[in-house]
């Protein structure tokens, strides 16, 4: 659930389906910090030896410094996380800022043939942090790159395929078929929660 906040399956947050859920808040995201993230557990035991080993594992003591476990510092600096409690106060306009955006993409791209604007399923409400259109073939793929890029428009493919990355290009594949199909034609288009409102 990573880019999703704010998102729902039949009514539920994403990120609470299972015992742990991650929540990003890389400069990317809807609400940032300039990196770091979020945990959530449904099990409070977990949450305190996560919070416990992402803190350096450090056992309370007035002077010593015992370590428990091997610990990490992935603890967020203060300035970052005010920033992160800042945002989640606009957290609903965001969501509605990106949902005027999708919506205006929607009714833009309506009707035509060689574009598919991405639209929620059935039983999901999306934060629609990253929209998405799909093309017909690779070669209308490059050609609305090109087009938007060439006139100030910042578009992109999907990440690279990780099985297309060089460090992993011995590991085992299965048949991508359908992801490379998609590979191969979807485009992110703009979607900063500035688009709207």
């Amino acid at each position: 659930a990573a880019e999703s906040i704010g998102s729902l399956y039949k009514g539920k947050h994403t990120g609470t389906f299972g015992k742990v859920g991650v929540i990003s808040f890389n400069g990317n995201k809807t609400i940032t910090t300039g990196g770091g993230g979020m945990l959530l557990f449904q099990d409070e035991e977990l949450g305190k030896f996560a919070k416990h080993v992402t803190t350096q594992a450090k056992v309370p003591h007035r002077w010593e410094f015992v370590h428990d476990h091997i610990g990490y510092n992935y603890r967020m600096p203060n300035i970052n996380a005010a920033l992160g409690c800042a945002q989640l106060e606009q957290l609903d306009g965001f969501l509605k800022n990106k949902r005027e955006t999708a919506e205006a993409y929607k009714k833009f791209f309506a009707g035509r043939s060689d574009i598919e604007f991405f639209t929620e399923p059935k039983d999901c409400q999306s934060n629609y942090w990253l929209n998405a259109v799909i093309m017909n073939d690779k070669q209308a793929q490059l050609d609305f790159l090109t087009y938007t890029n060439d006139h100030g428009m910042m578009t992109r493919p999907i990440w690279e395929l990780m099985n297309r990355l060089p460090m992993f290009k011995d590991c085992q594949t299965d048949g991508l078929k359908n992801t490379e199909w998609f590979a191969d034609r979807v485009v992110n288009i703009p979607s900063s929660v500035r688009l709207h409102g």
